[in-house]
C-alpha cells in the first residue's frame, strides 16, 4: 500500500487527475465536499477545476464516474464559472453518461443537463442534445430525448426553445428502434402540452399509425396550460411567486395574469421549414396564364395552387407573379378562374405572411371592386383572399384603398367593404387602432349606416360595433355625436357581440380604474351598455390617451373653482354630456324668449331694453347685469337671454356705453350659463361687426373668447371667420385674425380646421387693405408654431413677395415651442389634462398634411410610359424617368395610386448606368415629398431597394441612395423600415459598402426612437458578423451601432443572440456588448410623458386664480427647488408646459439659510482618481457629445452629490439660469479659500462648466469665463497640471465658444486658451485647438487657426502635432476657405510659422493650388519680416508669452517634475546660437575666456553673486541678460523623492519631442557621471534602457523619414543617446542590472543603427556609427554576461527566422557572438551554463543541422558548433550536468553533438593551436593538412613583418581570411605588440575598404573575433585605438603622447604643455556668442570629439577606467586637479567682476 500513502498527500485537484482510479474516486469525494462547503459563488477555488470538470463526467472508471458526476453537479450548481464548461461537460455528458448501464449515472447525467439550463446555459445543452439524436448508440438517443422532454416539462417552452426539436421529430419516429420512438412520443405529448394544436402541421407526415396513436395521447392532455415549475436563477421572483402559490394551495386565482405570460403562444408557422415555388411554378406558366382557352388559364391556376398550398414559402421576388394573379382577378371573364386565383393569392399571403406586405397595397384595391360579384364561391374566395393579405399589412397601409372604395355606387362592394373593415378592426388593438384611422374610418362608416341598402346598414353597424369594442367608447364617440340614439343602440348592440381575436383579461384592475371616471360618464348615451367597454379600453395594453374624448367638452366657468375640482374635469356636467344635449337646442321663438327672460328679470329691465333714452338702456343693462351675475347655472335661460340683448335695437346700439355693458353681458352669459351653440348663433354676428370698433373691439373679443371657451374654439372660429369674410369692413376682418391668432395662443390647435382656415388666409392675403394682410400673415405665424413646416405648402403659389413675408414670419417663429393653453382645458381630468393636448398637437402637423389636396397621376402613368422606362436602350430609359419626374413636379402633392410605377422604378435601381440610378433616386425623393406619409405602403417594394443600392461602389450613388432613405424615412417613420425581414436580409449581404451604410443609417436613426418593432432582432446576427468583418470601416460603424440596437433590445437579448458564435467570436462580441452597454443611450422620453410627471405637484396649485400664480413666479423670493419626478425631464418639461409646468412651487423654503456655512466643495479622497478609472472602465458614460443628453447631466449629478454642498448643487442644476448665475458667484468667492476642494473637484466643476456652454442665456456664459479665467489662474499658481481626463472632457467644448458671434465672449475664451497653456502642455493643447479648425462654424475656425499661429510663435515648431508638416499641412487648406476671415487667419499663422521657420515652410506645407500659393506668397511678402531664430522655449512648453521673465517656481508643475525643476527648466539652444539664455545645470561650466574677452558687448548691471558657504558653487550667469537664475536644487538633496524623478525624466527620454529627449538624455548622463550619484540609477536600468531603444526605434522609423526635422538634430540626439549608454555601460554595476530582454532589443536597435544607410549620409554619420561600435563592445564586456549571451543567441534565432531581416543583421548579431566567445575564457565562471545551454538547445530545436545548413551563409553553423566547442573546451565532460533546465532532451541535437565534441577533443591529443582550427576542421582538412595550415599563417606572418614585403602579406592575409573566415589567427597576434596588432587590423580594413568601396564595413568588422583589441573602427585618416588593450595589458603613454602631437599639429595647435593650455570648451565653442555649455552640449560635443580627447585626457588618468565620461565639457580631467583648478577660477571671476564695475 506504500502507493496510497504517496497519493493521498495531494491536494485535491491533483488526485481528481490521478493515474489510479481510487485516487480519483478519493478526489471526487474531497472535491464534493469541498463545492457544497464554498459559499462565496465567485471563489478563486472554483476556477482551479474549470479544466477538470470533463473529466469527471467523462471517467473510465465506473466507480468513480459516479462519484464524479455527484460533484460535477454539486459545482454547476454552485460555481459562477460553470457556464464555462457547458460545451464540453454536456457533450461529455451525452457520449460517455448516456451509454451508461447504470440508472443511476443516467439520472446524474440527465440533472447535470438540467442544472446547466437553470444557470442560463439551455441553448448550448439543447445544441449537445440535439447533436446526441445523430448518435449511433440508441441508449445515448433515447437519454437524450428523455432529458428533452424533462427540460420542457419543468422550464417551459419559453426557455426550451422547440423549433429545432419539433424539426428532427420526424427522424425520431422513423427510428428501427422501439424504445426510440415511444420515447419520440413521449416527447410529442409533451410538446403539445405546450403548443397544442401548432404541432399538427410538422408531424403530419409521420407514419398514420403513429399519428393515430399520437392523436389518442393528445386527448387525454389536460386542457389546463401547463406552467413552468423550474426557474432559471435570473428568473428567481417568479420562482418565488410560483412557490407562494403552491403553498396558498395550488393554483388560486391570482395565478390567472401570470399564466398566460408564462405560457408563450407557439405559433405553428414558426416551426415549419419554409419552402422554395418559384422555380417550381410550371415552364410556361406566364404564357399559360394569358392564352385565350380559359381550360389553359386554369391550369396554370391550379398548378399555383397545388404550389402555395405549402404552409409557409421562401421569401423572394413574387411581383411578376402577383400581377398576373391581380389581373386574373380584376380583369378575367370566368368568374371560376377569378376565385381560383383569389384562391392563389390568399395561399401566398399566408404563406409569405409579413413578407407578402409589399405587395398588398397593389392587390387590395382590385379585390375589394371585384366585390361586386354576386357568385357567393367567388365572393368567399375574395374574402378568404382579403382576410390572408390584410393579416400581411398594417391597416394604416391600405386604409387610403379601402377609404376609396367606401363610396363605390356598387352596395355589395360597400356591404363587403364594411364586413372586411369589420373583420378587420377584430385584429387591431387601441395602438394599432389611433384616432388618425378611427376618423375617416367612423366618417365612411355613419354614411354605410346612413345608406338605403340594408345589408349595407348593417354591415356599416358591425364594423362600428367592433371599432367601438377594440377603441373604446372614449376614442370612438367623439366621431358618433351626430348619431340619433337608436342608431348609436345599435352599435352598442353588435359591440356586445363581437367576440375579438385578442383576448381581453378583465381582472380587478380593471374595476379599480373605473372608479374615478364613472361620474363623468356620457349621460347623453345609455350609460349602462357603456360601462363595459370603456372597461374594456382601460384595460387594453396599448398606450392609452389619458382623456381625449373630453376635448369636445363644454369647459367649466371661471367662477366657480370648486367645479373644476371634480376628478373628472368639471364635475358631473363638465365632459362632454350637457353640451350633447344642448347642441340640439331647439331655437326659441321670440314670445317663449321672452316669457323665460320675464321671469328671471326685473321688469324695468325689460321695458327699457329699446327705450329711445340711451341713459334709460344703459340703467337697463346694469340692472341685466346683475341679474346674470346672481343668477345660477342651472337656472340661467342662456338663450332667452341672449335673445332679449339681440332685441331692437341689438347689435345697431349707437351709444357706446351701452354697447360695452351689452357686450360684457353676452361674455358673462357664455362663462356662467349653459351656453350652447345655438345661443352663440344668435349674438356671433353682431359681436364680429363690433370687432374693429375701436371703443368696443376689446369687449366683442372678450365675448367671443367666452362663447369659445363654451362651445369650442373650433367651431366658434369657423363661424366668426365665415362671418368676418362675409362682411365688406376690413377692420373687422384684420380684427377677427388677430383675435384668433390669440385665441389659438389660449386654446391650443386642437381640433381647428385648418383647410377652412387657409382659404380664407388666402381670401385675406389677397386683400387690397394691408392691416388684413398683417393680420394673416401674424396668424399664420401662430399656425405655424403647431403645424410646423408643411403649413408652407399651401402657399407656395402665392406671389414671390407676399411668401417672403410668410417666410419671415415662419422664420421668427423658428425654435419657438407653442404656449401651453391656458383656456378651455380646465375641463381636462387633472391627472391627464396635457398629455392629450400634446398627442393632439403631435397628430396635427400631420393632419395639415392630409389635408393638402393631393392629385391623382394614376392615369398618367401609363403603360407606354412604364415599357419606356424599362427599354433595353437607355437613353429611351432616362426620356421614361424625365416624363415621370415632370409628371411628379407638375402634380406638386399627389395620391398614393401611382400605378405600375413602383416595379418600373424598382428595376431601374439596379440600372447598369449609374447615372440613371442616380435620376430614380431623385425620382423617389420626390414622389417621397409628394406622396407625404402615404409612402408607407411602398417602403417594401421601393424602400428596401434603395437600401440595396447603399452598397454600390461609387460614393455619389451611395450618398445620393442615403439622402433617399432619409427622405422616406420622414415621411413614414422608422417603424415600416424596421418591420419585417427585409432589413436584416440587406444586413446579411456581405457588401462592404452596404454594411456600413445601412449600420451608419441605423445608428443614426434608432437613438431617436421610442420603440422598435421586434423584428429587429434579426438583424442582431448578422450585426456581430459585421462586428468581425474584414473592413474596418464595417466594423467600427457596426461598433457604433451596438449601443443603439442595445438601447432598444437590452442587454440580455443581445448577449443570448452571441450563443449561436463560434467560441472565440462570442468573447469578442460579449467584451464589445460590455462596452457598448456603458454607453448605452437612455430611450427619448415620449413628450407626453414630460407633463404628467409635473402633475403630482401642479394639481394643488391649479386651484389658484391664475393671476395669483402668475405673481409667485414673478416672486423669486422663494427658491423653487424641481421637483424630483422632474430631473429626469432635465427641467425641460417646465419650459415646455409654460404656466402649468411652473405652479410646481416648493413650500417657502425653511431650510434656506441653515447649512450654507460649510466648505462647498467636499474633498474626497481619492475621488477623483476612482472618477477617471471609472471612465476608463467604461462603468459611466464618456463625456463626450454634441449636445448634452439628460443622461449626461444625470451621470454628472449623482458624481457631484458626494464632493459638493447639497445647497450648491441644487443651485447648479436648477432649471432657472439665474440659480446657476448664483452657483457661479458662490463658487468665485469661495475659489481662493478653497484651493484643495476645487483641485479635487476640478474634474466635475469642469464638466459642470461644460454644460454651461450650452445655455443660450449670455449672462450665465459671461459669469462662466470670468469663473474660468480665475480658476485657471489660480491653478497655474499651485502648479496644477490638468490631467488627461480633464482636458479632453473639458477643452473641445471651450473651444466651440472661441466662435462665438459676441466680440468679448471671444477675447475671454482665448485669454483662458492662453492661461490654459500654464497648466497643460501646448502640444497637446495644439491637436484640441486643430480640431476645433474642422467646425462648421467658420468664426471658430479663424480664431481657432489664430490661435494655432500664437501657440507657433510662443512656442517654436515644436508645439505642431502630430508633425510640423501634418499639422501645416492641415492649416494650409483652409488658405482656400471659402470666408475671409478664415482665409486671412490662415494666411497669418503660416505667415508667423514662416516668421518662426523660415523658408523650410513651404516644404513642409506640401503642394498647394496656384492660387493658395500665390496668395501666400504674396501675403510673406507684404509682412516683409525675416525669419528670426525660432524662440527657443523650455523643454516643458512652459508658456510665458514674453520670454525675459525668469523661470521662477510658479513656471513649474507639481508632482515628480518639481526635483528636476531648473533642469527641465533649462532654456536650451543647441547648434543655432541665437540670442537666447542657457541655463546652467552644472557648476563649472562658464566659458571663461569668451567673458573676459568680452567687455564691450554687454553694457550692463550684475546683481552680485550669492556667496555660498563652500565657495566652490557659483551662481550660473546668464547672458547677455544678466540676472541671477535660482540654483538648481540637484540631486543632492533630492534622495527623498530620487526614484519618482528618475522615473519622470526617463520617462522623457521616449518623448516622441527631439529636444524633451536630448534634455532627459542629458539629466541621466550627469547623474551617471558623478560617482557618488550614479547609484541612484540603480533599479531603474531596464526603464531606461527601454525608454532609449523605444527612442532610437522613433528615430529610425518616424524622425529619419521626416523630411522636415533638421538632420542635425537627429545627430544630436544620436549623440546623446550612445553618449549616456557608454557613461551606463561605463560601471559595471549598473550594466549588470539590464536583463535578457532589454538586452536583446538594445542590441537589435543598435545594430540596426549600424546597418541604417541614412545614417551614413549624414555629415556626421560615420561618426554615429563608429560610437555605436564602440558601445556596442561596452554592452558585450560589461554586461551581466549569462543575460547578454542569452540575448544574442534569441537575436539570432529571431533574426534568422524573419523573413525581412537582411544577412548583414543576422551576420553582425554573428560578429557579437563570437566576440563574447572570445570573452568566454575569463568568464566562464560567472555564466549561467544551464540557461545558456537551454537557449542554444531552443535555438536547436527552432533550426535543427539540416535546416541550419540550408541558410544562404554558413555563418550559423559554423558560430553554433565554435560557442558549443569552446564552451566544451572550457568546461570538460562537466558541461553534461548542466542540461538540467531542458524539459526533453531529445526535442533538439545538443546532447548528442556534445557528446561528438567531447568524445572528440578526448581523442584529440594535438597542441592548443590545434584544437583551436578545430571550428573549420571540416572544410580545412579537405583543402590541407592542420600543420600545412599553420605554415601557410606564419609565412604570411613573417611578409607583413618584414618592411619591403607589408603591403604583400596584408593583401595575402586578407585572402586567406576571406577564404577560411573563421581560421584563427591569434595564436600569431597574441605575442607581438600592441602596436604591431592595430597595424594589422587597420591594414587589413583598408584593404577591405580599398576593394568594397564602402566605408561602413568598418563597422561590421569591427567586432570580428580574429581580432581582439579595439573596436573603434578609424576611418582611412584617423588614427584610433581602444583603450588599451583587453588582455589588461595598460599600454604605455608614451603612445599616446606620440598620436596626439600628430593630432595637434593637424589642428594647427602648438604643442605646448598641457597644463597651459585654456579649457576645452573654449576651443570647441564658437567665438561669435559666449555660451554656458549645458551638459547636453556636453554629451554632443563628447561624442564628436571621442578621437581627440581620448588621446588628449589619457595620459592624465590611466588608471581610471572612466575616460570616456571624464567631462568633455568640464574644465576638470581628474578629481585630482580640481583644488588647483578652483582657485585659477576664482581668481578669473574676481577679474571678469571688476571689468564689468
Amino acid at each position: 500500500m506504500g502507493d496510497d500513502s504517496e497519493w493521498m498527500k495531494l491536494p485535491i485537484d491533483q488526485k481528481c487527475e490521478h493515474k489510479l482510479w481510487k485516487a480519483r474516486l478519493n478526489g471526487y469525494e474531497e472535491a464534493l465536499k469541498l463545492f457544497q462547503k464554498i459559499d462565496d459563488e465567485k471563489s478563486p477555488e472554483w476556477s482551479k477545476y474549470l479544466g477538470l470538470i470533463k473529466k469527471f463526467v467523462t471517467d473510465s472508471n465506473a466507480v468513480a464516474q459516479l462519484k464524479g458526476l455527484e460533484a460535477a453537479l454539486a459545482y454547476v450548481e454552485n460555481a459562477h464559472v460553470a457556464g464555462k464548461t457547458t460545451g464540453e461537460v454536456a457533450s461529455g455528458v451525452v457520449n460517455k453518461v448516456f451509454n451508461q448501464p447504470k440508472a443511476r449515472a443516467k439520472e446524474l447525467g440527465l440533472d447535470i443537463c438540467l442544472m446547466y439550463i437553470e444557470i442560463e446555459k439551455g441553448e448550448a445543452v439543447q445544441e449537445e442534445l440535439l447533436k446526441g439524436l445523430d448518435n449511433k448508440n440508441p441508449k445515448i438517443i433515447v437519454a437524450c430525448i428523455e432529458t428533452l422532454r424533462k427540460a420542457l416539462s419543468e422550464f417551459g417552452s419559453k426557455i426550451i426553445s422547440l423549433k429545432p426539436i419539433i424539426k428532427v421529430l420526424p427522424k425520431l419516429f422513423e427510428s428501427r428502434e422501439k424504445a426510440v420512438r415511444d420515447e419520440a412520443k413521449l416527447l410529442a405529448v409533451e410538446i403539445y402540452r405546450w403548443i397544442r394544436d401548432a404541432l399538427r402541421p410538422p408531424l403530419q407526415n409521420i407514419n398514420s399509425v403513429q399519428l393515430k396513436e399520437l392523436e389518442e395521447e393528445w386527448v387525454k392532455v389536460s386542457s389546463a396550460a401547463p406552467k413552468q415549475t423550474r426557474f432559471l436563477r435570473s428568473q428567481q421572483e417568479l420562482k418565488a411567486k410560483f412557490e407562494q402559490q403552491q403553498a396558498v394551495g395550488g393554483d388560486a386565482d391570482g395565478g390567472g395574469d401570470d399564466e398566460e405570460e408564462a405560457v408563450p403562444q407557439v405559433d405553428a408557422y414558426e416551426l415549419l421549414e419554409a419552402v422554395e415555388i418559384l422555380s417550381k411554378l410550371p415552364k410556361d406558366f406566364y404564357e399559360k396564364i394569358e392564352a385565350k382557352k380559359w381550360q389553359e388559364r386554369k391550369e396554370a391556376l391550379e398548378a399555383v395552387e397545388l404550389l402555395v398550398k405549402n404552409p409557409k414559402l421562401e421569401s423572394g421576388d413574387y411581383a411578376d407573379l402577383v400581377k398576373v394573379l391581380k389581373k386574373v382577378v380584376g380583369k378575367d371573364t370566368n368568374v371560376m378562374l377569378v376565385a381560383l386565383a383569389a384562391k392563389c393569392l390568399a395561399g401566398l399571403a399566408s404563406g409569405l405572411r409579413k413578407k407578402f406586405g409589399q405587395y398588398a397595397g397593389h392587390v387590395v384595391p382590385t379585390i375589394l371592386e371585384k366585390f361586386k360579384e354576386k357568385k357567393p364561391q367567388v365572393v368567399q374566395a375574395l374574402q378568404e383572399a382579403i382576410d390572408a393579405i390584410f393579416l400581411t399589412t398594417t391597416l394604416q397601409n391600405i386604409s387610403e384603398d379601402v377609404l376609396a372604395v367606401m363610396d363605390n355606387k356598387n352596395p355589395t362592394i360597400k356591404q363587403q367593404t364594411s364586413l372586411f373593415i369589420a373583420r378587420s378592426f377584430r385584429h387591431c388593438t387601441p395602438s394599432t387602432l389611433p384616432k388618425s384611422l378611427l376618423k375617416p374610418f367612423c366618417a365612411a362608416l355613419l354614411k354605410h349606416i346612413n345608406d338605403s341598402a340594408p345589408e349595407v346598414r348593417d354591415a356599416g353597424f358591425e364594423a362600428l360595433g367592433t371599432a367601438l369594442k377594440v377603441a373604446g367608447e372614449k376614442a370612438v364617440n367623439p366621431f358618433l355625436a351626430d348619431v340619433d340614439k337608436l342608431k348609436l343602440d345599435r352599435i352598442k348592440e353588435c359591440a356586445e357581440k363581437v367576440e375579438l381575436v385578442y383576448g381581453k383579461k378583465t381582472g380587478g384592475a380593471a374595476e379599480k380604474k373605473e372608479g374615478k371616471p364613472v361620474p363623468g360618464k356620457m349621460p347623453a348615451l345609455s350609460g349602462t351598455g357603456g360601462d363595459k367597454e370603456t372597461k374594456d379600453a382601460a384595460t387594453k395594453p396599448g398606450p392609452l390617451k389619458k382623456a381625449p374624448a373630453v376635448k369636445s367638452g363644454g369647459p367649466p366657468k371661471k367662477g366657480k373653482p370648486a367645479a373644476a375640482a371634480g376628478m373628472g374635469g368639471a364635475g358631473a356636467k363638465g365632459k362632454k354630456g350637457p353640451e350633447t344635449k344642448e347642441i340640439f337646442e331647439s331655437e326659441l321663438s321670440i314670445e317663449v324668449c321672452e316669457e323665460k327672460a320675464a321671469a328671471v328679470l326685473p321688469a324695468s329691465c325689460i321695458q327699457q331694453l329699446d327705450s329711445g333714452n340711451w341713459k334709460e338702456r344703459l340703467a337697463c343693462m346694469e340692472e341685466f347685469q346683475k341679474a346674470v351675475e346672481l343668477m345660477e347655472r342651472s337656472e340661467m335661460p342662456c338663450q332667452a337671454l341672449v335673445r332679449m340683448l339681440a332685441k331692437k335695437p341689438g347689435w345697431k346700439e349707437t351709444n357706446f356705453q351701452v354697447m360695452q355693458m351689452k357686450l360684457h353681458i353676452v361674455a358673462l352669459i357664455a362663462q356662467k350659463g349653459n351656453f350652447s351653440k345655438t345661443s352663440a348663433q344668435v349674438v356671433l354676428d353682431g359681436l364680429v361687426d363690433k370687432v374693429g370698433d375701436v371703443k368696443c373691439g376689446s369687449n366683442a373679443k372678450e365675448a367671443m373668447t367666452a362663447i369659445a371657451e363654451a362651445c369650442q374654439l373650433p367651431w366658434t372660429a369657423e363661424q366668426v371667420v365665415a362671418m368676418a369674410f362675409s362682411q365688406k369692413n376690413p377692420k373687422n376682418q384684420s380684427e377677427t385674425l388677430n383675435w384668433l391668432s390669440n385665441a389659438i395662443k389660449e386654446f391650443g390647435f386642437s381640433g381647428l380646421n385648418v383647410k377652412a382656415f387657409i382659404s380664407n388666409v388666402k381670401t385675406a392675403l389677397a386683400a387690397t387693405n394691408p392691416a388684413v394682410r398683417t393680420s394673416a400673415i401674424t396668424l399664420l405665424g401662430v399656425m405655424y408654431l403647431y403645424v410646423g413646416p408643411p403649413l408652407r405648402m399651401f402657399f407656395e403659389d402665392e406671389k414671390p413677395a407676399l411668401l417672403s413675408q410668410i417666410d419671415a414670419e415662419f422664420e421668427k417663429m423658428q425654435g419657438q415651442t407653442a404656449p401651453a393653453p391656458t383656456r378651455g382645458i380646465s375641463r381636462h381630468s387633472a391627472a391627464g389634462g396635457d398629455d392629450g393636448e400634446e398627442e393632439e398637437q403631435e397628430d396635427v402637423g400631420n393632419d395639415v398634411v392630409d389635408l393638402l389636396p393631393r392629385t391623382d397621376i394614376g392615369d398618367k402613368i401609363t403603360a407606354e410610359l412604364v415599357s419606356k422606362i424599362g427599354d433595353k436602350n437607355w437613353k429611351i430609359r432616362k426620356e421614361g424617368l424625365d416624363e415621370v419626374t415632370s409628371i411628379i413636379n407638375d402634380a406638386k402633392f399627389i395620391q398614393p395610386n401611382i400605378g405600375e410605377l413602383p416595379a418600373a422604378l424598382k428595376s431601374r435601381l439596379n440600372d447598369s448606368n449609374k447615372i440613371l440610378v442616380q435620376q430614380t433616386l431623385s425620382i423617389l425623393q420626390q414622389l417621397a415629398t409628394a406622396m407625404g406619409p402615404n409612402i408607407k405602403q411602398h417602403v417594401k417594394n421601393l424602400g428596401i431597394p434603395v437600401i440595396t443600392v447603399l452598397g454600390d461602389s461609387k460614393n455619389n450613388v451611395r450618398a445620393a441612395a442615403l439622402a433617399t432613405v432619409n427622405t422616406w424615412a420622414e415621411q413614414t417613420g422608422m417603424k415600416e423600415w424596421l418591420e419585417g425581414e427585409d432589413l436584416s436580409e440587406e444586413l446579411k449581404k456581405e457588401n462592404p459598402f452596404l454594411r456600413q451604410e445601412l449600420l451608419g443609417w441605423l445608428a443614426e436613426k434608432l437613438p431617436t426612437l421610442r420603440s422598435v418593432p421586434s423584428d429587429l432582432l434579426l438583424c442582431v446576427p448578422h450585426l456581430y458578423s459585421c462586428l468581425e468583418d474584414r473592413n474596418g470601416d464595417v466594423r467600427k460603424k457596426a461598433q457604433d451601432a451596438l449601443p443603439f440596437f442595445m438601447m432598444h433590445l437590452g442587454f440580455e437579448k443581445m448577449a443570448k443572440a452571441t450563443s449561436k458564435l463560434k467560441p472565440t467570436s462570442k468573447d469578442q462580441v460579449l467584451a464589445m456588448l460590455e462596452k457598448a452597454k456603458a454607453n448605452m443611450p437612455a430611450k427619448p422620453a415620449p413628450p407626453a410623458k414630460a407633463s404628467s410627471r409635473v402633475v403630482g405637484g401642479a394639481a394643488p396649485a391649479k386651484f389658484q386664480p391664475a393671476s395669483a400664480v402668475a405673481e409667485d413666479l414673478g416672486s423669486n423670493t422663494m427658491e423653487s427647488k424641481p421637483d424630483p419626478k422632474k430631473a429626469k425631464a432635465g427641467g425641460s418639461s417646465s419650459k415646455a408646459k409654460g404656466v402649468q409646468g411652473k405652479k410646481v412651487l416648493s413650500k417657502p423654503n425653511l431650510k434656506e439659510d441653515d447649512d450654507k456655512s460649510g466648505p462647498i466643495f467636499i474633498i474626497v479622497p481619492n475621488g477623483k482618481e476612482q472618477r477617471m478609472k471609472d471612465e476608463k472602465g467604461l462603468k459611466v458614460l464618456k463625456w463626450n457629445f454634441t449636445t448634452p443628453r439628460d443622461e449626461y447631466i444625470e451621470q454628472l449629478k449623482t458624481q457631484m452629490s458626494s464632493c459638493v454642498a447639497k445647497w450648491l448643487q441644487d443651485e447648479m442644476f436648477h432649471a432657472d439660469f439665474q440659480h446657476h448665475n448664483k452657483a457661479l458667484a458662490v463658487m468665485i468667492e469661495h475659489l481662493e479659500s478653497e484651493k484643495d476642494g476645487v483641485i479635487s473637484c476640478l474634474d466635475l466643476i469642469l464638466k459642470w462648466l461644460t454644460l454651461r456652454f450650452f445655455d443660450t442665456n449670455t449672462s450665465v456664459l459671461m459669469k462662466t469665463l470670468e469663473y474660468l479665467k480665475l480658476l485657471f489662474s489660480l491653478l497655474s499658481q499651485e502648479e496644477y497640471h490638468l490631467t488627461e481626463n480633464e482636458a479632453s472632457s473639458f477643452i473641445p467644448y471651450l473651444i466651440l465658444k472661441v466662435g462665438e458671434p459676441k466680440d468679448v465672449i471671444r477675447k475671454d475664451v482665448r485669454a483662458i486658451l492662453n492661461r490654459m497653456c500654464l497648466i497643460y502642455p501646448a502640444s497637446k493643447m495644439f491637436t484640441f485647438i486643430m480640431e476645433g479648425t474642422k467646425s462648421k462654424n467658420s468664426k471658430q475656425r479663424a480664431e481657432c487657426l489664430e490661435e494655432l499661429g500664437c501657440l507657433v510663435e510662443s512656442y517654436g515648431m515644436n508645439v505642431c502635432q502630430p508633425t510640423p508638416g501634418k499639422a501645416l499641412k492641415e492649416m494650409a487648406t483652409h488658405i482656400g476657405d471659402r470666408d475671409n476671415t478664415v482665409r486671412n487667419a490662415a494666411l497669418n499663422t503660416i505667415v508667423t510659422v514662416y516668421n518662426v521657420h523660415g523658408d523650410q515652410v513651404f516644404k513642409l506645407i506640401g503642394n498647394l493650388s496656384e492660387k493658395d500659393m500665390s496668395m501666400l506668397e504674396e501675403r510673406i511678402k507684404r509682412s516683409a519680416k525675416r525669419p528670426s531664430a525660432a524662440p527657443v522655449r523650455q523643454a516643458e512648453e512652459k508658456p510665458q508669452r514674453t520670454q525675459n521673465i525668469s523661470a521662477n517656481a510658479s513656471m513649474l508643475r507639481k508632482g515628480p517634475a518639481e526635483d528636476m525643476s531648473s533642469k527641465l527648466n533649462q532654456n536650451r539652444n543647441m547648434g543655432s546660437h541665437s540670442e537666447t539664455t542657457h541655463t546652467v545645470p552644472r557648476e563649472f561650466q562658464l566659458d571663461l575666456d569668451e567673458i573676459e574677452n568680452d567687455n564691450g558687448t554687454v553694457r550692463c548691471e550684475m546683481p552680485a553673486l550669492v556667496q555660498h558657504k563652500l565657495d566652490d558653487i557659483f551662481e550660473p550667469v546668464l547672458i547677455p541678460e544678466p540676472k541671477i537664475r535660482a540654483v538648481s536644487p540637484h540631486f543632492d538633496d533630492m534622495h527623498s523623492n530620487t526614484a519618482s524623478t528618475i522615473n519622470f525624466v526617463i520617462s522623457q527620454v521616449a518623448s516622441g519631442d527631439i529636444n524633451t529627449s536630448i534634455q532627459a538624455l542629458a539629466q541621466i548622463d550627469e547623474v551617471l557621471r558623478q560617482e557618488d550619484k550614479a547609484e541612484a540609477m540603480s533599479g531603474h536600468i531596464d526603464q531606461f534602457l527601454i525608454a532609449t531603444f523605444m527612442q532610437l526605434r522613433l528615430i529610425y522609423n518616424t524622425h529619419m523619414a521626416d523630411e522636415k526635422l533638421d538632420k542635425d538634430e537627429i545627430v544630436k540626439l544620436y549623440s546623446c543617446i550612445i553618449g549616456s549608454m557608454i557613461s551606463l555601460f561605463q560601471i559595471e554595476s549598473l550594466a549588470r542590472e539590464a536583463s535578457t530582454g532589454v538586452l536583446k532589443d538594445l542590441m537589435h536597435g543598435l545594430i540596426t543603427l549600424m546597418l541604417d544607410s541614412r545614417v551614413e549620409d549624414l555629415e556626421e554619420g560615420e561618426q554615429v556609427i563608429r560610437s555605436v561600435n564602440l558601445l556596442v563592445v561596452k554592452v558585450l564586456e560589461k554586461s551581466d554576461q549569462t543575460n547578454i549571451l542569452s540575448a544574442l543567441l534569441v537575436l539570432l534565432q529571431d533574426s534568422l527566422l524573419a523573413t525581412a531581416s537582411s544577412p548583414k543583421f543576422s551576420e553582425l548579431v554573428m560578429k557579437c557572438l563570437w566576440r563574447m566567445v572570445r570573452l568566454l575564457p575569463e568568464t566562464i565562471n560567472s555564466i549561467n551554463l544551464d540557461r545558456i545551454l537551454l537557449d542554444i538547445h531552443i535555438f536547436m530545436k527552432v533550426f535543427p543541422k539540416e535546416k541550419l545548413k540550408q541558410c544562404k551563409s554558413e555563418f550559423p553553423i559554423r558560430t553554433l558548433k565554435t560557442l558549443l566547442h569552446t564552451l566544451c573546451k572550457l568546461k570538460g565532460p562537466k558541461i553534461l550536468d548542466h542540461l538540467t533546465m531542458i524539459d526533453n532532451k531529445n526535442e533538439s541535437e545538443l546532447e548528442a553533438h556534445l557528446c561528438r565534441v567531447m568524445k572528440h577533443s578526448m581523442d584529440q591529443t594535438g597542441s592548443k593551436a590545434d584544437k583551436d582550427t578545430e571550428k573549420g576542421a571540416s572544410r580545412i582538412e579537405e583543402k590541407a593538412s592542420k600543420a600545412k595550415v599553420n605554415d601557410i599563417l606564419a609565412e604570411i606572418f613573417k611578409k607583413i613583418g618584414s618592411k619591403e614585403n607589408t603591403k604583400e602579406g596584408l593583401a595575402e592575409l586578407y585572402e586567406y581570411k576571406k577564404k577560411y573566415s573563421d581560421a584563427d589567427i591569434e595564436p600569431f597576434l597574441k605575442n607581438s605588440s600592441q602596436f604591431f596588432q592595430s597595424y594589422v587590423e587597420r591594414g587589413l580594413r583598408l584593404i577591405e575598404t580599398e576593394r568594397e568601396g564602402k566605408g561602413r564595413i568598418a563597422a561590421s568588422t569591427g567586432i570580428s573575433p580574429q581580432m581582439e583589441g579595439t573596436c573603434v573602427p578609424a576611418s582611412t585618416h584617423t588614427v584610433s585605438s581602444s583603450i588599451g588593450n583587453t588582455n589588461g595589458e595598460e599600454v604605455g603613454p608614451s603612445v599616446y603622447l606620440e598620436r596626439l602631437k600628430i593630432l595637434r599639429q593637424r589642428c594647427g595647435l602648438d604643442n605646448a604643455k598641457q597644463e597651459d593650455r585654456p579649457p576645452l570648451t573654449s576651443l570647441l565653442s564658437k567665438p561669435a556668442v559666449p555660451t554656458v555649455a549645458s551638459s547636453t552640449d556636453m554629451l554632443h560635443s563628447k561624442l564628436s570629439q571621442l578621437r581627440e580627447s581620448r588621446e588628449q585626457y589619457q595620459h592624465l588618468d590611466l588608471d581610471s577606467n572612466q575616460t570616456h565620461s571624464s567631462g568633455i565639457g568640464t574644465t576638470l580631467a581628474s578629481p585630482s586637479s580640481a583644488a588647483a583648478n578652483i582657485d585659477d577660477l576664482k581668481k578669473r571671476l574676481e577679474r571678469i567682476k571688476s571689468s564689468r564695475k
